[in-house]
């Protein structure tokens, strides 16, 4: 059974008002648990709507979500303790940080749920460790810190919840490629630890090539594609027309195939085309190592043969050989 479903999911915003809007629409979509999904679409496709009834902020005008197959709105109750099973992590949510130390803006989400002291204390650590914020950020301000570390602590503030599915609404927009690898390693690192679901969503096709196991693509609030990277990434021409760009290995290894060579059709990543390539030039040089030995080969076997002018000389020099058994006889 999937963790998390929707089913024939739709939201209208202004419904019936003259500002009426389908944002999202007829959405079938699940996740297992430990799945590493990417969510993809141009802007105004509809991701951040679809992510909000994922954890109940918002509630489908039809359809339904169920969370390991209960609906997340049977009841108030249900619905609030969701929260604390499905992180949702906005964008720029350093924004949302207001505590007056780093240590109570993590300790919040454990607070409200009602843990004792020491047990909320443990998780702060532990999520504080996982981004990567040591012990002496424990006491600072919030507001002292960089860019990245904010963005580092709000996001330790949701995983000290222990969420069974983390939500991530553009994780690394903003950030620069040191401060976007970062957070992505403390991502890769709570998912190791604890088994959670992951849906990211991102604009950074790089970011997706490299992490995800699968990708869904939303247009106009519709899931028009859902698949491995490979087959997603694969649509290079039908992605342009939604908005989007392929990885920038996809679009090196297309060109090179109307070029010619021989690339797998799999290449979404600069460290998979590398290797390709790698191997292809691999098989050319044997190739061409066993054309040269062919050659020598059948040179050798053609050559006609050749007396050395020392042997003919020899013959020509040697003195008579006398075999007294052939009565005299005289050999050369």
């Amino acid at each position: 059974m999937a963790l998390i479903r929707t089913e024939n999911l739709s939201h209208t915003y202004s419904t019936g008002t003259p500002f009426e809007r389908v944002a999202v629409h007829d959405i079938n979509f699940t996740a297992e648990k430990g799945e590493y999904v990417g969510i993809i679409g141009a802007t105004g496709s509809g991701k951040s709507t679809f992510i909000q009834h994922l954890n109940g902020l918002l509630k489908p005008t039809t359809g339904n979500v169920y969370y390991d197959g209960t609906d997340i709105h049977e009841s108030k109750k249900h619905t609030h303790d969701i929260r604390f099973k499905v992180g949702l992590v906005f964008q720029y949510p350093e924004y949302q940080l207001f505590e007056s130390t780093v240590f109570d803006d993590i300790a919040f989400g454990p607070k409200n749920m009602g843990l004792p002291e020491d047990e909320i204390r443990e998780r702060v650590y532990e999520a504080a460790g996982f981004v990567g914020l040591g012990e002496s950020f424990m006491e600072k301000s919030p507001f002292g810190l960089s860019g990245g570390e904010k963005r580092r602590a709000a996001i330790a503030g949701v995983i000290a919840m222990r969420p069974e599915v983390l939500i991530l609404d553009e994780p690394t927009a903003g950030l620069d490629p040191q401060g976007q690898a970062e957070i992505i390693r403390n991502i890769m690192s709570y998912k190791a630890t604890h088994g959670a679901t992951v849906l990211l969503v991102t604009h950074n096709m790089e970011e997706i090539a490299r992490n995800v196991n699968r990708i869904v693509l939303l247009n106009k609030g519709n899931i028009v594609m859902d698949g491995t990277p490979a087959h997603v990434f694969s649509e290079s021409e039908r992605l342009s027309k939604l908005g989007l760009a392929a990885p920038k290995a996809s679009l090196i290894a297309a060109k090179l195939r109307t070029l010619g060579l021989p690339l797998e059709q799999d290449i979404y990543t600069l460290k998979r085309l590398r290797k390709n390539l790698n191997e292809l030039k691999g098989e050319s040089g044997k190739l061409k190592a066993e054309n040269e030995q062919h050659e020598i080969m059948a040179g050798q076997m053609n050559r006609p043969p050749v007396l050395q002018q020392e042997d003919v000389t020899g013959q020509m020099n040697r003195p008579p050989v006398w075999d007294a058994n052939d009565g005299g006889e005289q050999h050369a």
